[in-house]
């Protein structure tokens, strides 16, 4: 019995050496961890205040110079094309609302190009935020433009009335632009409500008020109530 005791006793002091002896060294292996993470943060550290010297040594090289300030140099530039900033504010403005034009099609295309060359004329064209834009990518959106005709020509069947001609989606797709074809064709339209079968009317284009007018009206447009 006492050797059984003695024994136990033995293997709980062997047991508490393995624990101590194993703690020990975990404390000494997270030592050499952190201190190795602390030695490479002190080279970190000296690297970055190193830059940190040479950077101040350049904004020092940079004050002494005394390089203008950047609304300084814009003033400079614009005053180079003769301009000011208010002249440039406006430049800005005209480009980008011809160029809202030119990317719907607002024709007539002549008058586009009319408006572009403008732009091309002016000496602030030649600063580098317009010169790209207004002289070749608004003339190349130009160029690509296809204008459709100014006038088609349509022969009038059985059935037809101005107001269903006027409806026709290769037309205006809008009946109440009927008008439109009546003044164009009056050398053979005695009379708006009677036109006959094989007469050959011209359809012109509408022009951008003509499509706002119309096109006002029939969104307006209210049909009567049934009694």
């Amino acid at each position: 019995m006492k050797i059984g005791k003695y024994l136990i006793g033995m293997l709980a002091l062997l047991l508490f050496l393995s624990v101590s002896t194993f703690a020990q060294e975990q404390e000494k292996l997270e030592k050499k961890v952190w201190q190795a993470q602390v030695d490479s943060l002190t080279i970190v550290k000296a690297s970055l205040a190193k830059e940190d010297s040479a950077l101040q040594v350049d904004v020092d090289n940079l004050k002494a110079k005394n390089i203008q300030s950047y609304d300084d140099c814009m003033k400079e530039l614009y005053s180079s094309v003769g301009a000011t900033q208010a002249d440039v504010d406006n430049f800005r403005t005209a480009v980008n609302e011809l160029d809202g034009k030119i990317s719907r099609k607002e024709g007539p295309k002549a008058d586009r190009q009319k408006d572009l060359d403008a732009l091309k004329a002016n000496k602030i064209s030649a600063l580098p935020e317009f010169f790209d834009k207004v002289h070749n990518q608004m003339q190349a959106a130009l160029d690509s433009w296809v204008e459709s005709s100014k006038e088609v020509s349509y022969t009038v069947v059985k059935g037809d009335c101005l107001w269903k001609i006027a409806k026709k989606d290769q037309f205006y797709g809008n009946g109440r632009a009927w008008p439109v074809i009546y003044k164009a064709n009056r050398d053979q339209i005695k009379n708006p409500n009677l036109i006959y079968p094989k007469q050959i009317f011209k359809i012109p284009s509408l022009t951008e008020e003509e499509k706002a007018k119309y096109s006002k009206v029939k969104h307006n447009y209210k049909p009567a109530p049934v009694k």
